[in-house]
């Protein structure tokens, strides 16, 4: 069960229900006439909060800004909508919450915080009473949420080295040299006279030269020739984000100097 004194921490709270899903944020507190216990909360449900579905909190746990009730997300959407009246809730109203909660009502009708009328404020404590919590001082604090952004990382994409084998032609020009038989002849001088007379004076006999060419030879070898490896490099872009955020605004109503 919430304390009274805990009571004052209840509108804003964030309400989850008995496995731990979020059911929205608490924008009414209804307190017990008589005891002043907190009795009922709406919570804002429905896309971007558009509805406001009544919850007991008799059973209600709550830890720091975290309001647990003990039922589930569908059956807290679909509760009956009721009607307030000068700030209280029929009991007929309350009686039909409690049944479809399958709790016991309470005797005493309940009203919100905010719309207690002065007589019943002060009963309580000093002026100033609403829906923030009991006993507060006259000023009304002003909240408005604002944007925190920030950045995180996660993957974008990966990338792979493979190493996998081409094959390509190359031409080389390669410089070669070969033998070709050539015939000289040479008169007979008193220089050579000697060799040429060198033998019979009629005769057969040959002679063989050998001719040689050179061919190309090509041989593989395999050599390193780089080294490749991937990193990687941060470059810095700007990006613009864009999210709502809620103000509390504060009008008055009544008797107010607006000259002041």
């Amino acid at each position: 069960m919430i304390s009274e004194a805990a009571a004052r921490d209840l509108v804003g709270a964030t309400a989850y229900d008995e496995t731990g899903s979020k059911l929205g944020r608490i924008g009414q507190l209804f307190l017990d006439d008589q005891t002043g216990q907190p009795e009922f909360v709406t919570v804002n449900t429905g896309l971007f909060g558009t509805n406001e579905s009544f919850v007991p909190v008799a059973d209600a746990r709550m830890e720091g800004d975290r309001v647990t009730v003990p039922f589930t997300k569908e059956k807290v959407k679909d509760a009956p909508n009721v009607g307030v009246e000068n700030g209280h809730l029929d009991e007929s109203e309350e009686a039909r919450l409690y049944d479809y909660y399958g709790m016991q009502a309470t005797d005493s009708a309940v009203g919100p915080d905010s719309g207690r009328p002065a007589s019943e404020t002060d009963s309580m404590g000093s002026a100033g009473h609403d829906t923030s919590g009991p006993n507060t001082d006259e000023a009304m604090t002003r909240s408005e949420e604002r944007l925190r952004v920030g950045t995180t990382t996660q993957e974008a994409g990966r990338v792979r080295l493979r190493k996998y084998v081409t094959t390509e032609t190359e031409t080389h020009t390669v410089p070669v040299q070969k033998e070709h038989a050539v015939v000289e002849r040479e008169p007979i001088t008193s220089e050579n006279i000697g060799a040429a007379t060198d033998g019979p004076d009629i005769s057969e006999e040959e002679h063989e030269v050998v001719l040689t060419e050179e061919r190309p030879v090509v041989q593989k070898e395999t050599v390193p020739v780089e080294r490749v490896r991937v990193g990687t490099e941060a470059t810095t872009e700007q990006e613009q984000v864009s999210e709502e955020v809620r103000k509390e605004n504060v009008e008055t109503e009544g008797d107010v100097d607006r000259s002041a």
